[in-house]
């Protein structure tokens, strides 16, 4: 079965912008923000989200949990980028592009991770900028930079500014 073009980006941050970053165990030294598809074409974003982050990070979102759904934060900001070569083997001969829906979703300090070994080896709480400077990809990079904006709704200066 192939994966559908269509994901969720989810940026797992504490209130003082520590970022979860995780390590793939199938590309040694590319770390990102949980990532994945959704499982079927009607699978609404949120919930692929919320399975993903489950997944990914042993994370539990949920109204009875220990992150509650309102912490998840849908950007309604919407990446499109080509399907790194390396990767493309998992969908459909002919699908080179796949639309990533961001969302950024807010733990407790301390919050558990407890990684799938399959795909992730290790994990690493940083600073958002450090953070962005650790990721492969530029699109996750990019939306761990507008973190603290889309958080407070105050833009961080920056050196460049």
């Amino acid at each position: 079965m192939y994966k559908i073009p269509e994901s969720v980006l989810v940026i797992i941050h504490t209130s003082d912008l520590q970022v979860l970053m995780i390590e793939r165990a199938d590309k040694p030294g590319f770390w990102q923000s949980v990532t994945g598809s959704k499982d079927a074409l009607d699978e609404p974003l949120q919930q692929t989200a919320i399975r993903e982050v489950s997944e990914e990070t042993g994370i539990v979102v949920g109204d009875t949990d220990t992150v509650p759904c309102a912490n998840l934060d849908d950007w309604h900001l919407e990446n499109i980028y080509v399907i790194y070569p390396v990767w493309r083997h998992r969908y459909a001969p002919g699908v080179t592009k796949n639309t990533e829906h961001v969302f950024s979703l807010l733990v407790p300090q301390n919050t558990p991770v407890v990684l799938s070994p399959r795909e992730h080896v290790q994990y690493r709480w940083l600073p958002y900028r450090a953070a962005a400077d650790l990721c492969f990809s530029a699109s996750n990079a990019e939306a761990i930079l507008q973190l603290p904006q889309r958080v407070t709704g105050v833009s961080v200066k920056t050196p460049e500014s």
